[in-house]
């Protein structure tokens, strides 16, 4: 009797150092994280829109006649004044015609005076008369053509911008209509994006927008200008433009830019550090929920809206009064023991 009440001791002391040790091990394996517990609050109505930068006036310019490129004045990202001598033609060919035609409006005009002197005595008839006014006529108008044509072999820029595109080297020969350069005027710019047709009640010609260019990292306020009235088929999106005052001309066409506009009203949601939501490898993105009983933290999916001040709204996966990881959750595991740090 008295050995099993030793034994029964034994046990028992057994058992609680057992306990006494597995409480002390699970609190070695504890991941420290911070905490926060999430309230409801009023969000701000932002729609937030990916776009590009273009010149609020683009064109593509090209000779009107063919020849030989002798000359260009101007490099890609140069920027050109309007009325600005862009290249020219090797003029010799046109030179020439334009001395022959020269030579045969004066011929024209000395056969017409002669004969017009004869018809005003009346000894050239009416149908004689007729012919060579209609060959000086046309003499004239040879002659036009042919100093219009040494004209265009002078290409200028007809607006004040900059040079954004350049499809010919000096040497080339070219046809008429060839488009060459491209020029647009950036002294305003356009920042084009589309919205989605379930936004698009927010959006309004001459409403405000906030638009951010992250390779110049400002941010500059726009005016839309352009609401599209077609959806694309396949994104059912809609076009929107808003402008840009450029006055230090640091914006160039091809940037993106990040176009916010502010919705109807603002609304009560949840709003979370930016941090604390973690993507896996699929995107899906989720938040770790703390069990306060349990002391573990348990992963949880949820869908996020816009970012506000560096925080992320969460449409759904996450209500108010619950307390979420917002340090240490790239350690974590779901239903891992944690303890809280301040």
């Amino acid at each position: 009797m008295k050995y099993n009440s030793i034994l029964a001791v034994l046990v028992l002391f057994t058992a609680c150092t057992g306990n006494h040790e597995q409480i002390h091990a699970d609190a070695d394996s504890a991941t420290a994280v911070e905490v926060q517990k999430v309230t409801a609050q009023t969000v701000p109505n932002v729609i937030t829109l990916s776009g590009s930068i273009e010149g609020k006036t683009t064109v593509k310019l090209g000779f009107m006649v063919p020849g030989k490129i002798e000359y260009i004045a101007v490099k890609e990202g140069s920027q050109v004044t309007k009325d600005q001598l862009l290249a020219n033609l090797e003029p010799t060919n046109y030179t020439i015609a334009k001395q022959l035609s020269d030579v045969q409006e004066n011929a024209a005009q000395d056969e017409f005076n002669r004969l017009d002197q004869l018809y005003k005595r009346g000894s050239l008839s009416e149908s004689d008369h007729t012919k060579a006014s209609f060959s000086l006529q046309q003499a004239k108008l040879q002659q036009k053509l042919e100093n219009k044509n040494l004209t265009d072999t002078k290409l200028y820029a007809p607006l004040t911008g900059i040079l954004l595109n350049r499809q010919a080297e000096a040497g080339e020969i070219i046809a008429a209509g060839t488009p060459l350069f491209v020029i647009a005027d950036i002294q305003h710019v356009i920042v084009t994006a589309f919205i989605p047709e379930g936004e698009l009640h927010h959006v309004t010609i001459g409403q405000q927008a906030a638009i951010s260019i992250a390779a110049l990292n400002k941010k500059f306020t726009g005016k839309i200008t352009e609401v599209g009235a077609i959806a694309d088929a396949t994104s059912r999106a809609f076009t929107i433009k808003a402008e840009i005052a450029n006055n230090d001309m640091l914006i160039r066409p091809g940037m993106i830019a990040e176009v916010q506009l502010n919705g109807n009203s603002d609304s009560m949601g949840i709003l979370v550090p930016a941090e604390s939501v973690i993507h896996d490898v699929d995107n899906q993105s989720y938040i770790y929920v703390v069990d306060e009983a349990t002391h573990k933290a348990f992963r949880r999916k949820v869908s996020l809206g816009s970012m506000i001040d560096n925080k992320l709204q969460i449409i759904a996966g996450l209500s108010a009064g619950e307390v979420i990881v917002t340090a240490g959750q790239s350690k974590l595991t779901d239903g891992v023991s944690i303890t809280v740090v301040k």
